[in-house]
């Protein structure tokens, strides 16, 4: 079982979720605040980083990274997203990389994505929820 989370309701109508090892993020519908699908696609896009980081800093260098942006079809009469679309870009510009190296590197943080992350392998399944409900009197 992986680490326990929880959400609470604020009174301004933002929730706050919590981990019980410290961590902590505002989300919400308002202006300013992530929504849970943006928290998907956030999920989606760190797991992706995470899992591309050594690939990354093996080829260029400690310290070097990826901007990685996700997005989403949502599909309003279902109320879901239909798919994902993420596009990785790391900057070697500095590296004089070959093209050769450049797509030995593209295969190996596809490689490494395609282990590493979590979320992805969990969106690309058919992955289902349970939930109870209980009132408390």
């Amino acid at each position: 079982m992986g680490k326990r989370l929880w959400v609470e309701r604020n009174k301004d109508g933002s929730w706050d979720a919590f981990s019980e090892d410290g961590a902590h993020i505002k989300f919400g519908k308002d202006r300013g605040q992530f929504t849970p699908g943006d928290l998907m696609k956030i999920a989606l896009a760190g797991c992706a980083a995470l899992s591309s980081q050594f690939a990354i800093e093996h080829t260029l260098g400690e310290g070097k990274g990826a901007r990685i942006v996700v997005d989403g079809t949502y599909d309003g009469d279902d109320n879901s997203y239909i798919n994902f679309n993420e596009q990785l870009v790391v900057d070697a510009t500095d590296a004089s990389l070959s093209d050769e190296d450049a797509e030995k590197l593209k295969e190996r943080i596809k490689r490494h994505i395609d282990k590493g992350c979590t979320v992805s392998r969990t969106y690309v399944h058919d992955t289902p929820v349970r939930l109870d409900v209980t009132v408390r009197r």
